[in-house]
């Protein structure tokens, strides 16, 4: 996919950033507040030594095991392999690395290895929305084989499949048709189920869901993911596109309603997802 202009300084953003001696609960903490999905880990000189991700914290929360949770610190589960580019890359090499790598983001060095800033998916799709130079049809993209769960499956099956199948979201389905979404940041919240935060007060829902200082228990025993089901934190009635229309359009909800992925239905029956990441890959074959 062409793009009429593909200067990689129109879509570098400032990175947030935290130490790699930060615990596991900071890095949770900080996400939330800038409502983030990656913070790049820097040294004292500001040069980028790691970058972690809400799906690398939902990881080792469910790895944990018997490890107390204020212990973790984040230069024990960063991501140590860091794919950089410089100012004077084009948006194709990212896209082409993104895909090469299957990464969400790609760290922009400065002089002397400095930070100079982040480019994610989300950025790509964006550019892709207002400069792409022809019309592409989501069925052409799409990824067809979707990794799906019941509104009562338990979350520590949901949990397991977001894992072991290296997604970043499952669409929960009855009767092939979606009625939710679970990805990790719905972990990372450690979100109120479903029917307790219907009837809570709203300001105590929001504080449960912001808490710093989370029970051990309750964050580091993944077992108690067992009493609960797919529907207790899923995001109900999520929003579907036609399989016959322009990714353009996908692309338009995705940024609009801030997510990464759309069930692709034909006659209200599951038939695919578009991520970000298919118009990543769109992009980097130009």
């Amino acid at each position: 996919m062409l793009l009429k202009n593909a200067d990689l300084n129109k879509i570098i953003k400032r990175a947030i950033t935290i130490s790699p001696n930060a615990s596991l609960l900071d890095a949770r903490e900080v996400l939330l507040r800038h409502n983030l999905k990656r913070l790049v880990v820097t040294d004292s000189k500001k040069h980028p030594v790691g970058i972690i991700t809400e799906k690398d914290i939902a990881k080792t929360i469910y790895t944990l095991g018997d490890k107390p949770i204020k212990s973790v610190k984040i230069s024990g589960f960063m991501s140590k392999k860091l794919i950089t580019v410089k100012k004077t890359d084009s948006i194709y090499d990212c896209a082409k690395l993104m895909k090469k790598n299957h990464i969400s983001s790609i760290i922009v060095l400065g002089n002397n290895g400095i930070l100079e800033g982040l480019v994610t998916k989300t950025d790509l799709a964006s550019i892709f929305l207002t400069h792409a130079t022809s019309p592409l049809k989501i069925s052409k993209i799409m990824t067809r084989n979707v990794v799906t769960a019941m509104p009562g499956d338990s979350l520590l099956y949901v949990e397991s499949l977001l894992i072991h199948n290296r997604i970043a979201r499952i669409v929960i389905q009855r009767n092939r048709i979606p009625v939710g979404i679970i990805t990790y940041r719905d972990f990372v919240p450690a979100k109120l189920p479903y029917w307790l935060s219907q009837s809570a007060d709203p300001k105590e829902v929001e504080n449960y869901k912001m808490k710093s200082n989370l029970d051990e228990f309750q964050v580091n025993q993944m077992n108690h993911l067992l009493h609960f089901k797919a529907v207790d934190i899923m995001s109900p009635n999520p929003i579907t596109i036609e399989f016959d229309k322009d990714a353009g359009v996908a692309v338009l909800l995705m940024i609009r309603n801030g997510i990464s992925g759309l069930p692709v239905v034909k006659k209200s029956k599951l038939v695919g997802i578009i991520t970000k990441t298919d118009i990543v890959n769109a992009i980097a074959e130009s």
